[in-house]
């Protein structure tokens, strides 16, 4: 048994814990995937590069309405030279936070899996048994696929390995309907292959505001192939070396089939708490989400509902927020937790934002309008809504944008932005000033009329918005 005085499970968020007041601890960090996680590997950050040059590639397509016409075809889309520039940086990152891990004097890296096998006592895939007084799980969520004939293929992709294939695929067919579907569909169409998304359900991206959601299915719908209601259900290869996925209709017996070179399964994402072996440790485990069970400053929950002292979690293992920048909000949380347990800390959930870098790009914080009216059903308030169109201001005029809207949301009495939705060029930066205000109290009028909003800049669309809310 090896002893230290912390283990980190993660080398995603969990590995910024270490700073200066862990110096003179003994930690070891134990990750027996890529070193650095989720986000930088297979994550965020490959997927926005490739977003980059696809959204430059669509953008120069869509010029025709301002009198400039530019031919992007496939042709001129360098596959090889994009990967290569993408995990060029990407993998010296990894690789070269690894190496400093390892050059530390008190940090031991253990470039395997472990489970727990009792109460702050874990052992590793190579059996070696590691206990410590702090136990810290950051080890974050993994891709989920059907299990139906044929996705063993080595045609079928998810967004682990679709990012390092050799060349750009002529045909794409992908499965699922959330973001990481509409951002891929979006990559693979911008950079000219032919894509067809299939979807379970009617509708695209559920989870946003309903507005949002129907004029991006129907964006969604003018770019590629959009097949909705129909379920996966067998994928053969074919002599030429494409394969054939056959679907089946959610409303009856139909079915049919599409030719690709590339199937992606973009289906979801599940908390990896079942690999830690949790219930060995006495950790709680939500049985619908399997997340793991934490309070408000990320310490973990014991199955009678109390805490496990010296147990603490964060990001995808614990939280429904599958974010990045949830994640690392939630390390800073427990990096001073742990340091300081007669002085906790609280993490702040309360306004957490996000954005599906697809064409158009979308953001989101808060409550959408439906939500926003059952909660003010239930308090006996009244809303206030106003979607603001981009080409109704004059920056969005000089864009000649004709889908993207700015959507507020707020408490008619008092002016409280309850939520914030946009659709549209550079909607992720757009809506900060947003996400601001309803993190330090900022109510729409004030924020509408007590600042400069730079004339003509796109930014008026987010004014604009406020100043159409209705007030008492």
């Amino acid at each position: 048994m090896r002893t230290f005085d912390v283990i980190i499970i993660g080398s995603g968020s969990g590995n910024s814990l270490l700073g200066p007041e862990y110096d003179a601890l003994d930690v070891a960090i134990i990750d027996g995937g890529t070193f650095g996680g989720t986000c930088l590997n297979v994550g965020c950050i490959p997927t926005k590069m490739y977003v980059y040059p696809a959204e430059i590639a669509q953008s120069a397509r869509e010029l025709s309405g301002l009198g400039v016409s530019v031919d992007v075809s496939s042709d001129a889309v360098d596959w090889p030279s994009i990967r290569d520039r993408i995990f060029g940086r990407i993998d010296a990152i990894s690789t070269g936070g690894l190496a400093y891990r390892n050059s530390l004097p008190r940090v031991t890296v253990f470039q395997e899996y472990a489970h727990f096998i009792g109460p702050k006592t874990l052992e590793t895939a190579s059996g070696e048994q590691l206990s410590a007084p702090t136990i810290i799980l950051a080890s974050g969520s993994r891709v989920m696929v059907p299990q139906i004939p044929g996705i063993d293929l080595p045609q079928v992709h998810t967004s682990d390995t679709v990012m390092r294939i050799p060349q750009l695929p002529r045909r794409v067919v992908i499965v699922g309907g959330g973001y990481i579907a509409a951002e891929f569909a979006h990559v693979f169409n911008g950079l000219g292959a032919e894509v067809t998304q299939i979807n379970r359900s009617s509708r695209l991206l559920r989870g946003q505001d309903t507005e949002i959601a129907e004029r991006f299915q129907q964006c969604a719908g003018d770019q590629w192939n959009l097949a909705t209601e129909w379920t996966p259900e067998q994928i053969t290869p074919n002599d030429d070396g494409s394969v054939t996925l056959r679907s089946i209709s959610t409303q009856g017996a139909e079915t049919r089939e599409e030719v690709a070179d590339v199937v992606l399964m973009a289906t979801g994402r599940r908390p990896n708490s079942d690999l830690l072996n949790p219930q060995a440790a006495g950790i709680a485990v939500d049985p619908e989400s399997q997340l793991i069970r934490v309070d408000d400053h990320q310490r973990v929950l014991g199955q009678d509902g109390k805490v496990l002292e010296g147990v603490w979690a964060l990001g995808d293992v614990c939280s429904p927020a599958q974010l990045k920048h949830v994640a690392n909000h939630e390390a800073r949380v427990v990096a001073h937790n742990v340091m300081h347990p007669e002085d906790l800390v609280t993490s702040d959930h309360r306004f957490i934002p996000a954005a599906v870098f697809t064409h158009p790009e979308i953001a989101t914080v808060g409550m959408t309008e439906d939500q926003a009216r059952a909660w003010a059903q239930e308090n006996g308030a009244e809303i206030t809504v106003k979607s603001q169109a981009f080409g109704d201001v004059a920056y969005g005029w000089a864009m000649a944008d004709q889908t993207g809207i700015c959507k507020v949301v707020a408490d008619r009495a008092t002016g409280k932005i309850l939520g914030a939705h946009l659709i549209g060029p550079h909607s992720s930066m757009l809506i900060q000033p947003l996400i601001q205000a309803m993190s330090f109290g900022l109510d729409a009028r004030q924020m509408a009329r007590g600042q400069y909003w730079i004339h003509p800049s796109l930014a008026e669309v987010v004014e604009n918005a406020l100043l159409g809310l209705e007030f008492d």
